[in-house]
């Protein structure tokens, strides 16, 4: 039984950032972990989850890699070179206790910072905004910096990777490499994508969902989406273990600049009366730019 106290742990999916354990799960919580206090061992087992649905070997051994070089630079700027010469950073030797623990080194529980609304999920770089379902939360950090909502409790994903996974998940990122006049071609390259990153292969090439069997097309048509004209595909997908789950690639061009092609991911396990499809409909209608709160900004909720 997992008796590991409420507080902030190492984030090995994101070196130098701390994430909060709640006593029994991981949470959405993160923060810049602080130099000056000694990092305590994350719950055995129990890693936070990458976007898609998982977490890997892979990203815990950098993590590990990076503390190292990171301690080996902390040792020689307190002891000095080689040469004799004072250390550049903390007091000299002798020079009296360390101080009492304050409140900026204690270990306090998260909050919701500034004036960030839980129930909207912003992108800045695309210019749109999405509203949080309830049950959601909104991760600080991903392994690939995605603007990210996904359901708040984890779960061990059925394959043999020994990864969790998240039963919902929807990322927003910007197209790259493309024609940003052809919607299209956007979204069917880039569910091939999706079904391989919720449901297929983690990064140690290990099956998460025992591998994909099939996949099957259910949607494919233009929808408008923030006031710009897009193109959505769906597919199904069959797992060799699990139920399996539904991909979807959103994409239009932004409501910034020069429009460039935002893509929203969707992945959700099938089986799931809090994840029914028109969910993925619901939230698709209510992407709006920043600033229209007209369906997706501040104050809004959406249940399933």
């Amino acid at each position: 039984m997992n008796t590991t106290p409420p507080g902030w742990y190492p984030d090995v999916n994101v070196p130098g950032t701390e994430r909060w354990w709640d006593g029994s799960t991981w949470t959405g919580h993160t923060r810049t972990a602080a130099a000056t206090q000694p990092l305590p061992v994350a719950p055995a087992g129990r890693h936070p989850v990458r976007e898609g649905g998982r977490t890997t070997r892979v990203a815990a051994l950098a993590a590990a890699g990076l503390a190292v070089a990171a301690a080996a630079v902390t040792g020689f700027l307190v002891l000095g070179d080689d040469e004799g010469g004072a250390g550049r950073a903390g007091p000299a030797a002798g020079s009296g206790t360390p101080p009492a623990p304050t409140a900026s080194t204690a270990v306090p529980a998260p909050t919701t910072g500034g004036q960030e609304d839980p129930a909207v999920l912003v992108d800045q770089l695309n210019g749109v905004t999405i509203p949080v379902p309830d049950g959601w939360e909104k991760p600080e950090h991903t392994l690939d910096d995605a603007t990210t909502m996904r359901t708040a409790a984890s779960y061990s994903c059925p394959g043999d990777s020994g990864d969790f996974c998240y039963h919902g998940t929807v990322t927003v990122r910007t197209a790259s490499g493309t024609d940003p006049t052809e919607m299209k071609p956007i979204a069917e390259e880039d569910v091939e994508t999706a079904a391989d990153r919720a449901y297929g292969k983690d990064i140690a090439g290990d099956l998460i969902h025992g591998g994909i069997r099939s996949e099957k097309e259910v949607a494919s048509r233009s929808v408008t989406v923030a006031g710009r004209t897009g193109y959505l595909v769906r597919r199904r997908i069959t797992t060799g273990k699990g139920p399996g789950g539904y991909v979807q690639s959103l994409v239009f061009p932004s409501p910034l600049g020069s429009g460039t092609p935002v893509i929203v991911r969707f992945a959700f396990d099938a089986d799931r009366d809090e994840l029914p499809l028109s969910l993925m409909d619901s939230l698709t209608r209510r992407i709006r730019p920043i600033g229209d709160a007209t369906g997706g900004g501040v104050g809004s909720t959406l249940a399933p």
